[in-house]
């Protein structure tokens, strides 16, 4: 009997190694609470977000992407692939032939039908987008399981790790009291910023700037978080540099925050300490992310940040 029972355990043993390795390594679950299980990696893609599309080419892919966002510009490759967007028909992706369609969790929310219709016509729908570093890292992963280049992502983190220690060597011997203290706008029209767990605030952080909207509160899951003018300008004087992204969100002109009414008690628009930068490479879960946190170092201590060396 115990020869049969120690027979039953060490066949368990062998066995369920495998089961969880193969599911902890080939399976997550998406932003929309689906559990993605990819057994073969999936070689025609189409991304319908420019971080997932750049992402994919820092990944070593090509051939296999079959269709990228409208408007996206980086890398260069991609303005040659095929245009798709959300609010296509579905019919027309179905032509195209993709085995997987990459979305985010606002087409997720706002386009159901299509990604329906999509999923019906057995075509792999997975919604990404981190929002926290961490995240990013987990996210890198994710697209390397989908596409078969994990080892890439792994690449990838460890490269983004070294390069990022480089830059906060620049600013580790900078005290806390002698460190620029910044508002970060995101959205200028409705007095947003991000929220403290954000990419960008943690672009922020990392070259060497205080963030002076630190009680700033995300709303609905996401990076961006209400402020008001109010309580921006409870911060006017402490505010030594108003930094804001531009980009769709958000097409900031240094003019328009100088006209802003009450604005000009803001001792970083009196002394014209104003600057803006391009939200790809500061909000976006991408190696960039490293040439956004090193702009940010050029506007916060340009005698520090003078290597004109890629960081990326």
């Amino acid at each position: 009997m115990k020869k049969v029972m120690l027979s039953a355990f060490v066949l368990i043993m062998l066995l369920t190694p495998c089961l969880s390795a193969s599911d902890r390594t080939n399976s997550f679950i998406d932003r929309s609470g689906n559990k993605i299980v990819v057994e073969t990696p999936f070689k025609r893609v189409i991304s319908l977000y420019g971080a997932h599309s750049e992402n994919l080419f820092s990944l070593g892919l090509d051939k296999e992407i079959i269709g990228v966002s409208k408007n996206e510009a980086y890398p260069p490759q991609a303005t040659k692939k095929p245009a798709f967007s959300y609010h296509d028909d579905g019919e027309k992706f179905i032509a195209a032939r993709p085995d997987l369609v990459l979305i985010r969790p606002m087409i997720a929310g706002g386009y159901i039908n299509l990604v329906l219709k999509l999923q019906r016509a057995g075509i792999t729908v997975v919604s990404l987008q981190p929002r926290t570093v961490d995240e990013m890292y987990s996210y890198w992963k994710k697209l390397g399981i989908l596409t078969g280049k994990e080892n890439r992502a792994d690449e990838m983190i460890t490269a983004f790790h070294a390069r990022l220690n480089r830059i906060e060597l620049l600013v580790k011997d900078i005290p806390t009291p002698k460190k620029k203290k910044v508002y970060f706008e995101a959205i200028h029209s409705k007095m947003k910023t991000f929220s403290p767990s954000s990419i960008a605030i943690f672009a922020l952080k990392s070259a060497g700037g205080i963030n002076v909207a630190h009680d700033a509160q995300a709303r609905r899951g996401t990076n961006i978080a209400a402020y008001g003018k109010e309580r921006i300008l409870s911060h006017a004087e402490e505010i030594e540099i108003y930094l804001a992204q531009r980009g769709p969100m958000n097409p900031a002109t240094i003019a328009r925050i100088k006209e802003e009414g009450g604005f000009s008690a803001i001792r970083a628009v009196r002394q014209g300490e104003i600057y803006i930068i391009d939200e790809q490479i500061v909000s976006r879960p991408t190696m960039r992310l490293l040439e956004g946190i090193y702009e940010i170092g050029r506007i916060l201590y340009p005698e520090k940040f003078i290597d004109t060396t890629p960081v990326y």
